[in-house]
């Protein structure tokens, strides 16, 4: 499984899709929906990839962030972060260097990724930090503990940092714990949350968009129509006419929904330091109906595509099992009843999300 991780990011770096532009969200948000839809796994590494190169300029050390877009373009470098808000990191002085230690129970892609962005706690608890590490510094091992139902090449299990050393230039960026939206560069980093939805939405539709192309082909060159239609081809079957059509009508709303997320956010981050907490907030909620709506039709459509595709689709011979197993494990990612009362909200009492790490 590792072998095929590493595999598959060495044709991203051939690929050059490593480089495109981390700034250009319509565009990075539009290739890892198509990537997506082959494979949600690798879809799910690129966006975070474009999301982690992008928020490195948000951050106090602009010549670290513009260094590493520079490698990255030069040496078609993958990047990771762990950066889950339930993570215990801590970053202790030790002279004038940090010494990080801790687990990270989540995270994606970093057991593949060349440079990693680590979130950590000051052990005094003063402020959190940002560290840029490098593949393979003393200190960093990945646990082999993902093992889980789908994402399987995501290599999103833990990750143990044991006294591993950081230079104050590692430092992409500070942020004292007292800071809150009164500041405005505080407000502008909160639209990291909200990127990370706006990339999972994105895989999720391509996940639907990747499970409907093939059960069609499935049931336009395999199915057998059901005895009591009194058909000779299963694309003849009204049952099942309607049935995709259905699940079409629901991927397109899930796509335009997708892409007004990706323009809310778009112009969330083009507001730069004038940004609003009300411009903020509208931002988030287009963010969370796309989530929404994407979490359910990935659900509904990988598994209706059974109905329609027969019993034999079933076999692991098909592959459209993973689909399912994919937007299973992907729509846990966090509870979605949270998106939609934050949605329900706004439309009863006018008040916009609270900036959480997950909205």
């Amino acid at each position: 499984m590792a072998r095929r991780r590493l595999a598959e990011i060495q044709m991203l770096r051939e690929s050059g899709l490593l480089a495109v532009d981390p700034d250009d969200h319509r565009t990075t948000h539009a290739v890892t929906r198509l990537v997506s839809a082959g494979d949600a796994s690798i879809g799910h590494l690129l966006g975070y990839h474009y999301l982690h190169l992008w928020r490195a300029s948000l951050y106090d050390n602009g010549e670290l962030a513009r260094s590493l877009r520079r490698e990255v373009a030069a040496d078609q470098l993958f990047v990771a972060a762990v950066s889950n808000p339930r993570d215990t990191i801590v970053a202790t002085e030790t002279g004038e260097a940090l010494s990080i230690s801790g687990r990270g129970a989540f995270a994606t892609g970093c057991a593949v990724a060349d440079r990693l962005f680590v979130s950590a706690t000051r052990a005094d608890r003063a402020a959190r930090l940002v560290v840029v590490a490098r593949r393979g510094a003393g200190g960093i091992s990945h646990p082999s503990d993902w093992d889980n139902l789908g994402q399987r090449l995501t290599a999103s299990g833990s990750i143990v940092f044991e006294d591993v050393r950081a230079d104050p230039g590692d430092v992409l960026g500070t942020f004292p714990a007292d800071e809150d939206d009164s500041s405005t560069r505080w407000l502008r980093l909160s639209l990291v949350s909200l990127a990370f939805q706006t990339v999972l939405t994105q895989v999720l539709v391509g996940i639907v968009e990747g499970a409907l192309a093939e059960a069609a082909q499935y049931t336009r060159e395999i199915s057998r129509p059901w005895p009591a239609s009194g058909l000779e081809s299963a694309v003849d079957d009204p049952h099942i006419l309607v049935g995709y059509g259905h699940l079409d009508a629901n991927l397109r709303a899930t796509q335009l929904l997708a892409d007004e997320a990706t323009r809310a956010f778009s112009d969330a981050d083009a507001a730069g330091l004038s940004l609003t907490s009300a411009e903020r907030g509208r931002a988030a909620l287009a963010v969370s109906a796309a989530k929404v709506m994407s979490s359910c039709t990935a659900t509904e459509t990988t598994s209706r595509i059974f109905e329609l595709t027969g019993a034999r689709a079933t076999a692991r011979t098909s592959g459209l099992d993973r689909f399912w197993r994919d937007a299973r494990t992907l729509t846990l990612h966090d509870p979605l009843v949270y998106k939609a009362q934050e949605l329900g909200r706004a439309y009863l009492t006018g008040k916009v999300p609270a900036v959480t790490a997950y909205s």
